[in-house]
């Protein structure tokens, strides 16, 4: 999860002197604008502005050699100043106040509540304000008392006479089931991608699918998201502070897996995170959910490269001349592509226009390393029009797909009991060098790894395929069926 950082705010007043309002710490433009704010928020609130004052007030954000960010400074800013004018008497230890003030002294919604609420627990503070829009985040944490305040009165008021309460916890019931807005009953056809679909969801491994336009491949990845399982409180917690902290969520809890689906014009920053102020991208903010990445080869080649470690390691790293960053990026690939510029290369329906040298540079723009990390490939071709019109059509719906999954991740949650990876696709060396595979089964495994030539992380990912297979076969063991199955999702297009 990532972490905030308590800052410190310290102010000085010196009078009879002339009028100045300094505020020192590296703060950046939005927390240096705090001066406008708190003046204008002060006067409305029946209080006199500083800039009205012949006196010089200095606030220190402490500690100094961090740059401080974004707006949230605002109200610790002004109870500050009213302490240090003896306008106000409160004992400040314990609490930390956080919001933006609007010019009539109302508060406004900050960006990573969630994370400085979780620091300030960690620290022993006792107590924290915070705006109301924030209150329902903030609540998610346990130990510490949270107080939604909606004016900077109302706030000073409770101060003194303590009229306010703390906010109840928040009581997740992540477990209710929601109506999928695309149901995999409604997909005519397809079967062999939906198996492929439900074996990533069972052990969260990367997908690609390759196919004309129109055949579905949005509309399979947009009902992907119903397989996977309801979330826990701890990765609630985890996915709700990273939306806090880019502005994504609005102040509401994020209790569903995230769906994020970048458009292939992205920017590398956007995807990967980074700016002149470090923030996370979209590798980040997918994390514990899905990125599906439509027309997959039409990103920029430096995007899809960077792709590399987020899908090996789960995480991010980045360094910038002003500071470097880690952040979390453990997600479900979804790439969608098309087999050539105009899709219809090797098409029963239509005759593909590509010159060779467009369609070569096409299948360049991927990667042997990126196509190594994805295991599981899928052809989704055109479906015949006597299935699209049939009424009579039954398949499974997603409710029913997501039972075997979720009888799977089970599985894996016992196998993988006290460690830090919780599905197949996490696996190390060290953990399938653990699982059982019959002499016959790794002749097998060999055999076909020499025949179709696999690097040894292609050799790893077939077999971490191959236990999916077997869990949502109900098997304890990998079988020669699982392996020959998870050989089948090898890349069958030249890319």
């Amino acid at each position: 999860m990532l972490k905030g950082q308590i800052i410190s705010v310290e102010t000085d007043i010196t009078k009879k002197t002339l009028n100045a309002f300094s505020i020192v710490g590296l703060p950046d433009k939005a927390a240096l604008e705090a001066r406008d704010r708190v003046s204008s928020a002060l006067k409305n609130s029946g209080f006199k502005s500083p800039k009205n004052l012949n006196q010089k007030t200095i606030v220190a954000l402490a500690p100094a050699e961090i740059k401080k960010e974004g707006s949230s400074f605002d109200l610790a800013i002004a109870l500050g100043y009213l302490l240090s004018r003896e306008e106000i008497d409160f004992e400040p230890e314990g609490k930390i106040f956080i919001g933006e003030l609007a010019l009539n002294g109302e508060l406004q919604r900050v960006r990573g509540t969630l994370p400085i609420v979780e620091a300030a627990r960690a620290k022993g503070f006792k107590e924290i304000y915070v705006p109301a829009q924030n209150a329902k985040e903030a609540a998610l944490t346990r130990g510490i008392k949270i107080y939604s305040v909606r004016t900077l009165t109302e706030l000073l008021n409770h101060l003194e006479e303590e009229a306010l309460k703390p906010e109840p916890e928040t009581i997740l019931e992540t477990k209710i089931v929601s109506e999928p807005a695309i149901n995999f009953c409604d997909i005519r056809g397809q079967e062999g991608a939906k198996r492929g679909l439900e074996i990533a969801a069972a052990g969260g491994h990367n997908i690609a699918m390759s196919g004309p336009p129109g055949t579905g491949k949005t509309m399979l990845s947009k009902a992907f998201a119903a397989l996977l399982p309801p979330l826990s409180l701890d990765e609630v917690l985890e996915i709700t502070g990273i939306h806090s902290v880019a502005g994504t969520n609005a102040g509401e809890l994020v209790l569903e897996p995230p769906f994020r689906s970048p458009h292939h014009s992205a920017s590398y920053v956007s995807i990967i995170g980074g700016g002149a102020i470090i923030k996370p991208g979209e590798v980040t903010l997918a994390h514990r959910g899905i990125l599906f990445l439509d027309e997959f080869p039409e990103f920029d080649r430096r995007v899809i490269e960077s792709l590399r470690q987020p899908l090996e390691d789960k995480l991010v790293n980045i360094s910038r001349a002003k500071g470097s960053a880690r952040f979390p990026a453990n997600f479900i690939l979804i790439a969608a592509m098309n087999p050539c510029p105009c899709g219809y290369l090797g098409s029963a329906h239509k005759e593909c226009v590509c010159r060779p040298s467009d369609t070569d540079r096409y299948k360049r723009k991927v990667s042997g390393p990126i196509i190594d990390r994805i295991d599981i490939w899928l052809s989704v071709e055109n479906v015949d029009y006597e299935k699209l019109s049939d009424r009579n059509f039954q398949a499974e719906d997603s409710l029913q797909i997501q039972s075997r999954v979720l009888e799977a991740r089970a599985k894996q949650a016992l196998r993988f009991q006290g460690m830090k990876i919780k599905t197949n696709s996490e696996m190390g060396v060290k953990e399938i060098d653990q699982l059982e595979i019959s002499d016959e089964v790794r002749k097998l495994l060999n055999e076909s790894a020499r025949r179709f030539d696999l690097s040894p992380r292609s050799y790893h990912r077939i077999i971490k395929l191959a236990q999916t297979i077997a869990d949502l076969d109900n098997s304890d063991k990998i079988k020669e069926p699982h392996i020959m199955e998870a050989l089948q999702y090898r890349p069958k297009i030249n890319l």
